[in-house]
């Protein structure tokens, strides 16, 4: 049977975990002492906070850790049936072990929660906190409401830097014996941003289809721009050559299989590389994300990123 990477490479232990020591060391301290206030860990996705809560549940219970443990992901069942239902019955019970005197919810993405499920959930966290211990992880706090923060120890995970992926992905490689080279692995960085998670799903279907992973293998597989062309587009269109950046947009779109919120969001970051006046940047900062506005609103993606364009090349006369 073939495993996922994922699942197969990740850390067991806190210790194991890299990339966020910072964090780490403070919880295995709160572990040593078998006692913690409830948890909040934020950030993006990929980044070691699934991994750290059920790091915690095994240093903490041991063997039978998931007798004491419940995981749950909010984005699944965001309203308030399933803090009524499942939250509060796993509460209602106390911890059949004598050494730790709680057991621990894990909420994934708790940022999914409706207002009304996330006020509910505070009361549980009033009501049994000599019971239950909960860890919630999110993307955004600004989403979880001001009450469950407040009651919550607050860790915010940060992306992986390149050299801690490349490292990872390279014990990876040498298990699964294949190879893979420096470009390669440049380019499963670019995509995945310090997503691990995403790194390891894209070097796994790399893999999976030939022992010698390489740039153009790793662009096959990725949906994602080479950033030199998305840095072209850019250029063309603030040079007032709308008609030419579109036609090369629509080119890379059809390439990779792009999606308009694909392109706004690698747009933005090249033009924070740009040799440009820093109130140029700012505008264009600003555009990318009055598009990708109107997109999430269900405007036609090709039509908003032609406007786009439009807009960048009207710069060339400020």
């Amino acid at each position: 049977m073939i495993e996922v990477w994922t699942e197969k490479y990740r850390p067991q232990k806190l210790t194991e975990i890299e990339g966020q020591s910072a964090i780490t060391n403070r919880l295995y301290a709160f572990v040593k002492s078998q006692n913690f206030p409830h948890l909040l860990f934020a950030g993006p996705a990929g980044v070691g906070k699934t991994t750290a809560a059920l790091a915690i549940a095994r240093e903490l219970f041991g063997e039978n850790w998931r007798d004491s443990f419940l995981e749950l992901n909010a984005s699944d069942s965001r309203g308030i049936d399933v803090v009524r239902n499942n939250i509060k019955e796993f509460s209602k019970t106390k911890s059949i072990r004598d050494d730790v005197p709680f057991k621990i919810i894990f909420l994934d993405e708790a940022d999914a929660l409706t207002k009304e499920a996330q006020d509910a959930l505070r009361r549980i966290m009033e009501d049994y906190v000599r019971t239950v211990r909960f860890i919630m992880s999110c993307n955004y706090s600004s989403k979880i409401i001001t009450p469950i923060q407040s009651r919550c120890a607050i860790f915010r995970f940060e992306p992986l830097p390149r050299d801690i992926v490349k490292g990872i992905l390279v014990k990876i490689s040498q298990a699964e014996g294949f190879k893979i080279n420096e470009d390669a692995f440049e380019l499963l960085y670019d995509a995945s941003e310090g997503d691990m998670r995403k790194a390891e799903n894209l070097l796994q279907a790399c893999a999976s289809t030939t022992k010698d992973v390489t740039r153009d293998v790793v662009r096959e597989v990725v949906s994602f721009a080479e950033p030199k062309e998305i840095e072209l587009i850019v250029k063309t269109a603030l040079a007032g050559n709308f008609l030419q950046a579109k036609e090369r947009l629509n080119e890379v779109i059809v390439r990779h299989g792009l999606s308009g919120l694909d392109v706004i969001k690698q747009i933005q970051k090249e033009t924070w590389k740009l040799d440009i006046e820093e109130r140029h940047k700012l505008e264009l900062t600003r555009l990318c994300g009055e598009f990708e506005f109107r997109m999430v609103e269900g405007s036609n993606e090709f039509i908003q990123l032609a406007a786009l364009l439009a807009e960048f090349a009207k710069l060339k006369s400020i």
